[in-house]
């Protein structure tokens, strides 16, 4: 039944009359304002009057309707365009990965995170397992280049940027919950431009303001440079990464998985994580490509040469864990994010403790009494950590001292530890550097520290003082100074120099000094002790045997001084522990100490770093 009233009535006084019309004569009524062609109302007798000229549109069904509902028309099309987000840049530049080697970003957050890395829960689907939680962003610069967009030419595939290239949200990782970012390669080269920054800032924000970690899947040429004015030098700008990365420094752990070409300002992001990974034949991080370093400098090199993997593992030190392909590398950040907590002031996580890969019985075997013969420390740590838990970072870097991830009876502990095997352990500035970085990094995270000392101290002559070894030593010293974790320091041997002040010695507020009997701690070693204080006198004995008797009387004697047992004497150390019994002891002093409180001078900073 059609029903015309007035031109001017309002939508309730339609409704109203729709009602009682439909009531009174138990059929459909349809209201018509004035000369409209279309009906304000339709009413169906034993339905609510749906309005603006449909009976059964979105949003309009009765409460008390019977039939199943489902998806609408409007509903489908968002949907529809989800998924054309969810495809990537053009099809072209998809075929390109798999020549190499790399997985499409959303199969790569599939790899991480479960389920299809669209959003919701992984495979498993249950509280707590791991997957895509939500994401955001995902519409970002869709006027620009959708189908329906006047912007788009058709016949440029590279005018199709879903989500501007780069993926923000949030995951569930090893039963972590964090905060994600990944550049989409296949658009315009993971470039970085207006809204994909806006997306990268309000995720690092959020992270900042909730305290989870972040989780950075690099794979970016850098900023869209025909777009620039939209991001360079705004106050919220591309520029603004940089602040908030040193904001959320020492906040919450900040991990990055390279798997491209990082240039310019892209490469910023890894050296300013916590930890930095890279994957070999793929991962390359420079200031600036090999076309504008050959353009400047004139010097022709490739990009791998320029920044990969190797050169940032072995020389720059800015490459903590180098994987062999994208599942490896996911495995590596699964293991060191078990060692960290979600954001600092929380404690690690602790597990199960487990026994040592190598009984602790054998700890005074593998030390030889020589205190210039070489060994390999790790053969100390497999006899003192729990079995399996050593995650070694930046091992081809500064290699005379070792920095490591390890368990202690199920406690996370971070090992500063000489390697002898290396130029005798001396410590030369970028292993000073390694050393104070990682000191600082589980100091912000509240992993104790675990230093084993075995050193003739800093290394010298006019090469290392070129490369600044008194100010890499300054750092690691402040770096050690200013820890207010619980520390131990265990002298295994030599403990000579300024080196038993950088490895927290007694100076430097430990929990404990620990030595085995094998230690010595001393100014300097017996042989250039006695070549400092005896020369002379020996050079004026003029029978070469006696003069070698003599010589040998000053070394024993020289030893019997700064042996362990007199340091514990005069209670420089705190205890000489049976080599066997270090493991127990560290357990024991490790819990003890768990909940220690050291407070720092009042002060805005230090100056050092």
């Amino acid at each position: 039944m059609k029903v015309h009233i007035a031109a001017g009535a309002s939508e309730d006084e339609a409704s109203a009359i729709a009602a009682a019309v439909a009531e009174h004569v138990g059929e459909t009524v349809e209201v018509f304002v004035g000369d409209a062609e279309e009906p304000a109302v339709v009413h169906d007798a034993d339905a609510a009057p749906a309005t603006d000229g449909h009976a059964s549109g979105p949003g309009d069904v009765s409460d008390d309707a019977e039939e199943d509902l489902g998806p609408t028309d409007r509903e489908r099309r968002l949907l529809e365009e989800i998924a054309d987000v969810h495809r990537g840049g053009p099809e072209k530049y998809r075929d390109r990965l798999s020549e190499q080697g790399k997985l499409f970003v959303r199969d790569r957050l599939d790899l991480w995170f479960g389920g299809d890395g669209a959003g919701g829960n992984g495979p498993d689907g249950e509280d707590g397992d791991d997957g895509v939680r939500f994401e955001d962003g995902t519409f970002a610069n869709f006027d620009a280049w959708h189908e329906d967009s006047p912007d788009v030419d058709e016949a440029d595939p590279d005018t199709r940027l879903p989500a501007d290239g780069l993926l923000t949200g949030a995951a569930t990782f090893e039963g972590r919950d964090l905060f994600f970012m990944a550049n989409d390669f296949t658009v315009k080269a993971g470039s970085m431009a207006e809204k994909g920054v806006e997306k990268f800032l309000r995720m690092q924000q959020r992270a900042l303001k909730t305290g989870k970690p972040v989780l950075y899947l690099m794979d970016s040429s850098g900023g869209r440079i025909d777009q620039q004015r939209g991001f360079f030098a705004n106050r919220e700008g591309i520029g603004k990464y940089y602040y908030n990365h040193s904001m959320l420094s020492g906040r919450v752990p900040q991990i990055c998985v390279l798997y491209g070409p990082c240039i310019a300002g892209a490469a910023y992001t890894p050296v300013f994580a916590d930890f930095t990974v890279m994957v070999k034949g793929m991962s390359a991080m420079a200031i600036a490509s090999p076309r504008m370093v050959e353009m400047v400098t004139g010097e022709e090199i490739d990009l791998d040469e320029l920044g990969g993997p190797g050169v940032h593992a072995r020389h720059s030190g800015s490459a903590d864990l180098v994987a062999e392909d994208e599942e490896h590398a996911r495995e590596l950040v699964a293991q060191l994010i078990s060692y960290l907590p979600d954001s600092a002031g929380d404690s690690p996580p602790q597990t199960e403790g487990t026994e040592p890969e190598k009984p602790p019985a054998g700890i005074d075997s593998v030390i030889p009494e020589a205190p210039n013969r070489g060994y390999d420390v790790r053969r100390v740590i497999d006899r003192v950590v729990d079995a399996g838990s050593v995650l070694e970072l930046r091992p081809e870097y500064g290699r005379e001292i070792l920095t490591a991830f390890a368990r202690i009876d199920g406690r996370p502990v971070g090992i500063v530890a000489n390697q002898p095997n290396q130029r005798a352990g001396a410590i030369f500035p970028d292993a000073a550097e390694k050393a104070a970085q990682f000191v600082w990094t589980c100091d912000a995270y509240d992993v104790p520290l675990l230093y084993l000392c075995d050193t003739p101290g800093f290394m010298a002559g006019s090469q290392v003082e070129k490369e600044g070894i008194l100010e890499q030593g300054k750092k690691m010293i402040y770096a050690t100074s200013s820890a207010t974790v619980p520390k131990q320091c265990v002298v295994l041997r030599k403990a000579y120099g300024a080196g038993i002040y950088a490895m927290s010695g007694p100076a430097y507020d430990p929990e404990a000094t620990l030595g085995l009997p094998s230690g010595e701690i001393a100014i300097m070693g017996p042989e250039a002790a006695i070549n400092a204080v005896y020369a002379n006198k020996l050079d004026g004995i003029e029978d070469e045997a006696e003069r070698e008797r003599r010589a040998q009387e000053l070394r024993e004697a020289y030893r019997e001084d700064i042996d362990v047992h007199r340091m514990a004497s005069e209670v420089v150390i705190d205890e000489v522990v049976p080599p066997s019994d270090l493991r127990a002891q560290l357990a024991a002093r490790f819990e003890f100490y768990e909940t220690v409180e050291k407070d720092l001078p009042e002060k805005k900073h230090g100056t050092v770093i």
